[in-house]
């Protein structure tokens, strides 16, 4: 399974989108400062998610996510 996820730091407002196959692995490898973007702003928490039978449609949610529309989408589904 593949996996679309958001993630919030806890020590600035900052935000964080992208996809995986290993969601916990994958939060250790931001919460360890391995992902360039978001290592000055750990540590982080993952605060959704949605799982994919592919890798494709998991790209696919992150764009969307990624884009105007997707960030609106988010804000009425977070809070």
């Amino acid at each position: 399974m593949f996996y679309t996820y958001v993630l919030k730091s806890l020590s600035s407002d900052h935000h964080y989108i992208g996809q995986t196959d290993n969601l916990k692995k994958r939060l250790d490898y931001h919460n360890h400062g391995r992902v360039r973007w978001t290592s000055n702003y750990v540590p982080w928490k993952i605060i959704y998610f949605e799982e994919f039978p592919t890798r494709e449609l998991s790209l696919q949610r992150e764009k969307y996510l990624k884009s105007h529309a997707g960030r609106n989408w988010l804000k009425m589904k977070i809070k």
